[in-house]
């Protein structure tokens, strides 16, 4: 017996009641326990209504319109997510650092496991100065220009993919010594989840500053 289930109830309601019956009355203890499992229910229905009210405790698609109230459309559930991984995703995105270089960086590692290359025009850390530390051909990476204020070249990275595992292409085998090639026919249902371009675009104008133009490509 558990503190709001329908044995708890039942106890409770047969504690309040005068000894005017019998141990073994039947009618009575089904008409109790029809009344019990009602309470019951209804207890279970306010222990869930009472973990929706928290990001930390609440489930199913309580979760869904908690991301939906903070960022709309940009942080949705991944097909099959579980409610803790995507609790987590939206933990992160709440106090995920944003408008600072750092920021971007960390929002592109974290979607796609690497670590994008980022080139300001005006960051002497990035281009190098005359009588400075970064000076010397091909040390620097770049060169700099005062005349793109604001502005930053991104080169994002897909994820690094293994594709299906054990599954090669068309006419390859993947058997080997004592062991049967394996054909198998692919969907696009057995990739689902995969960061796509889209996303990691998504990704950068969720973090970069208001006013400043972050020039994008995206590589393998």
């Amino acid at each position: 017996m558990a503190t709001g289930d329908q044995n708890d109830f039942l106890s409770r309601i047969e504690a309040l009641i005068p000894n005017w019956f019998s141990d073994s009355n039947p009618i009575l203890n089904a008409l109790l326990s029809g009344i019990a499992w009602a309470k019951a229910f209804v207890y279970s229905m306010i222990m869930y209504a009472t973990l929706q009210t928290r990001i930390k405790t609440a489930t199913d698609g309580w979760l869904d319109m908690i991301a939906f109230d903070f960022f709309g459309s940009s942080v949705l559930r991944k097909s099959g997510q579980s409610d803790a991984s995507f609790r987590n995703t939206i933990i992160i995105n709440l106090f995920r650092e944003r408008a600072t270089r750092n920021g971007l960086i960390k929002v592109l590692t974290d979607l796609t496991g690497r670590a994008p290359a980022v080139f300001e025009p005006t960051r002497p850390l990035d281009t190098g100065v005359y009588g400075g530390p970064l000076i010397g051909y091909g040390v620097a990476g770049g060169y700099g220009s005062m005349l793109l204020p604001f502005q930053a070249f991104v080169t994002a990275f897909r994820p690094t993919s293994t594709g299906i595992p054990n599954v090669a292409g068309y006419g390859i085998s993947t058997g080997g010594y004592g062991q049967a090639s394996q054909a198998e026919l692919a969907s696009l249902s057995m990739i689902q989840g995969a960061v796509t371009d889209a996303d990691i675009y998504a990704a950068i104008d969720s973090v970069k500053p208001v006013g400043t133009t972050v020039w994008a490509r995206i590589s393998n």
